[in-house]
C-alpha cells in the first residue's frame, strides 16, 4: 500500500513492545518483519542467533525504508539475554503446549500490553524461527503465550505476517480512528438536504400517479421515507438523485 510520508511524526509513538526474533533464518523474513514493524511505527527489533549472522544485505533491501529498525537491532546469543530486562512478555504461538500459561488472543495480549507499558513495565513479543517456532525453553521465559485463531489444518503463519498481526493489533489499541467512516471530500447528507430529497421524490412520483390505490398512499410514502432515511447518503448523493428526478420528469432528449 501507498501513502507513505517521510515527514509524519507518529502521534502513538512512546513505550513500545520490543519484537524479539529468535533464531531466524532468512535475511528477507527479518527485512519483511522489519518492514511491518515501521508500518505501524514499532522499531525496537531484537535477533536472537540469527542463522545467517547480522548484519545481513537481504534483511536491509527487504526492510524497504523501515532503515530506523534494521539500524537500531540489537543482537542476543541466547532468548534468555534478549528477555533479560523485560518485565513481561508474550511468547507466540499456533500450537497447544504441555506448560501452563495464560493464553491471550492477539488483540487481547495488546490490549494488556498497552497497560502495562503505561505503567511503565518493558513488555516484549517473541516470535520463533521460521521452520519450527518456539522452543518450550524459548516459551518458558514468558509470561503468556498469544496464540491467532488461524486454520487448524494450516496454522503456519510467514514470520513476517505473524510480526504484522501483532503490531497491527498493538497501534489498534491506541488508534481512534473511526471503525466506519465515508471516503473522498463529500460530506454525509444532513437532515434538511434529505427532507428536500424526500419532499422531491414525492412530488415527482405524485405526477406519475404513483401513490395508487389511494387507500395504500400513506403507507407507499412511509416505505419511500423509509428506505431513503436507511441510506447513508453524502451531499453529493443528495444532488445526484435531484439531477436524476428532474431529467427522468423532463423526459427523453431528441438526438441532435
Amino acid at each position: 500500500m501507498s501513502g507513505t510520508n517521510h515527514a509524519q511524526s507518529d502521534p502513538l509513538a512512546g513505550h513500545q513492545p520490543a519484537i524479539v526474533l529468535v533464531g531466524p533464518q532468512m535475511g528477507e523474513n527479518i527485512g519483511a518483519a522489519a518492514r511491518a514493524m515501521w508500518n505501524f511505527g514499532l522499531d525496537r527489533l531484537r535477533l536472537v542467533n540469527p542463522r545467517d549472522g547480522w548484519p545481513n544485505p537481504k534483511a536491509v533491501a527487504m526492510s524497504s525504508g523501515a532503515a530506523r529498525v534494521i539500524d537500531g537491532v540489537q543482537l542476543s546469543e541466547t532468548t534468555e539475554g534478549a528477555v533479560s530486562d523485560l518485565t513481561y512478555v508474550y511468547a507466540t504461538t499456533a500450537r497447544p503446549r504441555d506448560l501452563t500459561k495464560t493464553v491471550f488472543t492477539p488483540e487481547a495480549a495488546m490490549r494488556d500490553a498497552r497497560v502495562r507499558a503505561a505503567r511503565g513495565e518493558q513488555v516484549g513479543i517473541l516470535f520463533g524461527a521460521e521452520r519450527a517456532g518456539l522452543q518450550n525453553e524459548d516459551i518458558v521465559l514468558a509470561n503468556a503465550v498469544v496464540s491467532v485463531p488461524v486454520n487448524p489444518a494450516f496454522a503456519s503463519l510467514n514470520l513476517a505476517q505473524c510480526v504484522l498481526l501483532m503490531a497491527y493489533e498493538w497501534r489498534r489499541q491506541a488508534d481512534d480512528t473511526p471503525e466506519v467512516q465515508t471516503s473522498g471530500k463529500a460530506r454525509a447528507a444532513n437532515g434538511a438536504e434529505m427532507a428536500a430529497l424526500r419532499a422531491h421524490f414525492e412530488e415527482k412520483l405524485e405526477a406519475t400517479g404513483f401513490f395508487w390505490p389511494e387507500e395504500k398512499r400513506h403507507s407507499m410514502i412511509e416505505n419511500l421515507r423509509n428506505m431513503l432515511s436507511r441510506m447513508p447518503m453524502t451531499d453529493a448523493d443528495v444532488r445526484t438523485f435531484h439531477g436524476i428526478l428532474r431529467a427522468l420528469a423532463k423526459g427523453p432528449t431528441a438526438p441532435e
